[in-house]
């Protein structure tokens, strides 16, 4: 583990934060039960004390226990030594695995002053369009955001998922400091146009499932323990023909891992940190293990020639979401045109 926590800037609005987050989905959400409150409180902290100041949770995990969750864990932590992210749009609908998205600006203040409440803080650092609703243009949600920024409830706006035409759009009307985006050696097609958009315009990147959703760190291994209510039960990648090829992948990557003199869940994650200074990982976990793991990537060094041989072997099969939750991510991510907006 580094003996000081490296720490960037995230767009140029002034957002700084630790080299590698802490996703807490996990601890509450989606990765079969929610986790003993104690002992995610104490990985919270451990986090914090190693050096990892990038929280990042939405009110969509549980719904609203991860913040609540995170809200406990920073009773007595000054506020200045963590940045908080969350994020609102996204609700389930009434059906089974139906969720609703909503960017209306009655719904991102409400959103964000609820946030505010279960997080116990006085701001949000960093606030995020979960997904990006197809119904109201881009323009009228961050104008409501850019109002909240003024009023000082919260400090730097994001997207998540979000195309290259939306975040265009909404960083005209007040600046991005950072886009969310699943990117790590088998989650690459961003590369071709949300990336070199968020550098153009000087915006943040921030990687999630940087270690595969786990499948980096635990590799053929990852479904003997998952739960039916685990999420990764129906990732494509995980599934028939895609996993038995994935897991050859998987150890032709690990023999460089052991070449490298780390672990594979290291070198993954070492490949995003090597992708520059405007770029913050935040891998999940709910051991403490897992998490000085990952802080241990910071000190694996990759070559250019590294770089090159692990991404010639990481060709990955199968979609990288589910396809109802590929719908509404960033390929289809666009909003109607600020003309066609009625305000009641």
């Amino acid at each position: 583990m580094p003996k000081e926590m490296k720490r960037i800037k995230l767009g140029s609005q002034g957002l700084e934060v630790s080299a590698i987050g802490l996703g807490c989905m996990g601890m509450s959400f989606a990765y079969g039960p929610a986790k003993p409150e104690h002992d995610m409180i104490q990985l919270i902290h451990h986090a914090i004390n190693s050096g990892v100041t990038h929280l990042n949770t939405s009110d969509l995990y549980g719904p609203y226990t991860n913040e609540i969750l995170i809200g406990k864990a920073l009773k007595g932590v000054p506020r200045e030594k963590v940045q908080v992210a969350t994020k609102f749009g996204l609700r389930f609908g009434d059906g089974f695995g139906e969720v609703e998205i909503h960017g209306e600006p009655e719904y991102v203040r409400a959103s964000c002053e609820a946030s505010l409440e279960r997080l116990g803080v006085d701001y949000i650092d960093l606030y995020y369009a979960h997904r990006i609703d197809p119904k109201v243009p881009i323009e009228i949600t961050m104008g409501e955001l850019k109002k909240l920024v003024e009023e000082g409830k919260i400090k730097y706006i994001g997207l998540s998922e979000a195309s290259p035409e939306t975040i265009r759009r909404a960083h005209a009307v007040h600046p991005l400091s950072a886009v969310q985006l699943e990117w790590s050696l088998w989650s690459r097609d961003s590369e071709e146009d949300v990336i070199p958009l968020c550098r153009e315009l000087g915006i943040g990147i921030v990687p999630w499932a940087p270690l595969g959703s786990g499948f980096f760190a635990s590799g053929p291994k990852i479904l003997d323990n998952l739960t039916n209510d685990d999420y990764r039960k129906v990732l494509p990648r995980l599934q028939g023909e895609n996993f038995d090829h994935n897991k050859r992948v998987f150890e032709q990557v690990n023999k460089m891992a052991e070449k490298k003199g780390c672990t594979l869940a290291q070198l993954a994650l070492a490949w995003v940190l090597h992708q520059g200074d405007d770029v913050c990982p935040i891998p999940g976990t709910t051991k403490i293990g897992n998490l000085n793991q990952n802080l241990g990537a910071l000190s694996v060094k990759l070559t250019a020639q590294d770089m090159a041989e692990l991404e010639s072997m990481a060709s990955f099969k199968g979609a990288r979401m589910p396809e109802e939750i590929l719908k509404i991510s960033y390929k289809n991510a666009n909003t109607p045109p600020l003309s066609s907006w009625k305000s009641e």
